[in-house]
């Protein structure tokens, strides 16, 4: 580990008083160590660490084994303890967290709890988002014995929990006492922190609240030694990109979702300002590159590209990806028109230029800053795409009280965004509606897009409106996905959140029914803002809605960003089941095709 946490300082005694022989009298030698104060405890070490590295909000569902640790994290000042209606949820919270915030964190209970998050975590680990998985573990004096507990498979091993957490996590610990618990606790979150990937932490039941001396002090700040790029490793690599970009006649850029987690986004942005290229992002590095950026050409992802942003990419001698990731939903079913000879590819640490060669301990962001200076200014895609451009059309008009149609909607959510927003955008036909938004200058958007789980974005969107509360968020749901973690709209009640939540009531798994359809699809039916004013029961501030027609609409965004714009905004949009975006009609045929494929001959 390259990590200087500061803790040796902690194991010294907080006070050694020595008896010297006073007056030529002898005394005995009595060595007396100050007892640690009652705030040195696991918990509230534990607690200050996460304060430490930015964490404010920690969410939770209680369990018998995690409630002492829940009071000491309740303690600290700075940490705001959110409880939410479900594990899974508060998995999505924390991922949503640390997608604004750069980490989160989430308490659980042991096994019935821990492997209910764990679908979250596995999410979280697709999407490198460093989320800290803390779990209330058995008493220490339980380990060991052949005692069965409860919450466990009824087995006397208690390893059933870690063995599911270890594909899913870059580092688990067990802490069941106290000598090794500050040095275990230091590891996992730093590890979390440099590797941006989830860490499983399981806290013994009896240990949170006992004080010891290794926990006498605050702590000392982390000072996570930076990564450094191999000096002439990055040379060889920049010499070699430069020379094959510079001889191409019409380069492109294109940003990948890595891009994050290679901490490269300005370096990208500095490089496409250097180059000139025409610049893309693919689809799940939307919001990564600002798209007021004047080089900016869309969303890369093939057949279902924004308008005329397949044709430049596709069409260019060269192209430089920037952390992407290529699987059957981003190639839409492996159906890019790419070739590996035209294409440098740039991991957050390693560089491959076309066929070969391969630079390996190259970090993305110096590679790019370096790159930049190297690159000869070449617009001549990007004068291509102006050249080929056509502004897009206007849906049609609506008739009065005609059924509101989804690319009407979306023009009216276009129109609310700004600095002060945020789009979430939820596993379905939400994913395109929401890549074809334009967003300003200073707007988010998050959706997951690896991992693609349906139900991610009500957590999502509890945990990335608590870490930025000055943002509204706008999040796009489709009803299936909203029936499977609907409850925690509570939550966001409970915490006084002022989202905007679009339902988009189409009676089925639409994009599902685009890939394969089937009497599987087709959902029950709720009366969804009945729903919520059930849970919102008077307590909290809440306003429900259903529209069926674009005047509905306006009048409901009308009131939701101006005389409700303090409270949580639920508006039902009703529309048919078979109104879809085209870009989803195109890419669940050869999604569907790639699934479909007969095995190969043996």
């Amino acid at each position: 580990m390259d990590t200087n946490i500061g803790s040796v300082d902690t194991l010294k005694p907080a006070s050694t008083d020595m008896c010297s022989p006073a007056n030529g009298t002898v005394c005995t030698l009595q060595t007396s160590v100050s007892l640690p104060s009652p705030d040195s405890t696991l918990g509230r070490h534990l607690a200050r660490r996460l304060v430490q590295v930015g964490v404010t909000d920690v969410f939770s569902v209680p369990g018998d084994f995690n409630l002492t640790l829940l009071d000491h994290l309740i303690a600290e000042a700075g940490l705001n303890l959110v409880g939410c209606c479900n594990e899974l949820n508060a998995g999505y919270a924390a991922d949503g967290y640390a997608r604004s915030r750069g980490v989160g964190a989430c308490v659980v209970t042991f096994t019935v709890g821990g492997l209910s998050v764990l679908n979250a975590i596995a999410g979280a680990y697709s999407e490198n988002l460093p989320v800290i998985c803390i779990v209330g573990g058995p008493n220490s004096n339980d380990y060991g014995t052949n005692r069965v507990l409860h919450h466990t498979i009824g087995l006397s091993d208690f390893s059933q929990e870690l063995r599911c957490f270890q594909p899913v996590t870059c580092f688990q610990a067990v802490v069941n006492n106290l000598e090794d618990a500050h040095d275990l606790i230091d590891t996992a979150i730093s590890t979390a922190l440099k590797e941006s990937k989830p860490v499983y932490l399981s806290v013994s039941c009896n240990l949170p609240a006992i004080p010891h001396p290794t926990f006498s002090r605050e702590p000392v700040p982390f000072s996570l030694s930076p990564r450094l790029s191999n000096k002439l490793g990055l040379e060889a690599a920049v010499e070699a990109a430069a020379e094959f970009l510079n001889k191409a006649v019409k380069p492109v850029l294109v940003a990948g979702p890595k891009l994050r987690v290679a901490k490269a986004c300005e370096a990208f942005v500095e490089l496409a300002d250097a180059c000139g290229y025409a610049s893309a992002v693919m689809p799940a590095a939307k919001g990564l590159m600002p798209e007021h950026h004047p080089h900016f050409i869309g969303t890369y992802w093939g057949a279902v590209s924004t308008a005329f942003c397949a044709e430049i990419v596709e069409s260019s001698d060269a192209y430089l990806f920037a952390g992407p990731i290529f699987n059957d939903y981003s190639s839409v079913g492996y159906s890019l028109l790419l070739k590996k000879e035209k294409a440098v590819i740039v991991q957050p640490d390693r560089v491959v230029i076309a066929n070969g060669p391969a630079f390996g301990c190259v970090l993305m962001k110096d590679f790019l800053k370096a790159l930049a200076k190297r690159l000869k200014p070449n617009n001549t895609a990007h004068e291509n795409y102006r050249r080929i451009y056509v502004p897009e059309g206007q849906p049609l008009k609506s008739g009065p009280k005609e059924p509101l149609r989804v690319n009407v909607l979306f023009q009216h959510i276009q129109k609310m965004l700004s600095s002060e927003t945020a789009v979430i955008a939820e596993t379905g036909d939400s994913w395109f509606n929401c890549q074809k938004l334009k967003l300003p200058r200073g707007c988010g958007y998050e959706f997951q897009m690896q991992y693609g789980s349906i139900g991610w974005s009500v957590g999502a969107t509890l945990g990335y409106a608590q870490a930025i509360p000055e943002k509204r968020v706008i999040a796009c749901i489709g009803d299936g996905s909203f029936q499977v973690t609907a409850q925690d709209v509570s939550t966001m009640l409970r915490c006084g959140q002022k989202t905007i939540i679009f339902l988009i009531n189409n009676g089925g798994y639409t994009i599902e029914v685009e890939i394969h359809d089937g009497p599987y699809n087709v959902i029950k039916n709720w009366n969804y803002t009945g729903l919520i004013d059930a849970i919102h029961n008077g307590e909290g501030k809440c306003w429900t809605t259903k529209v069926r027609c674009e005047e509905e609409l306006i009048e409901a965004i009308e009131i939701a960003t101006e005389s409700k714009k303090d409270c949580l905004c639920f508006i039902e949009v009703i529309v048919h089941k078979d109104d879809t975006s085209k870009e989803l009609l195109e890419w669940g045929s050869r999604v569907s095709a790639a699934n479909s494929r007969p095995p190969n001959p043996q």
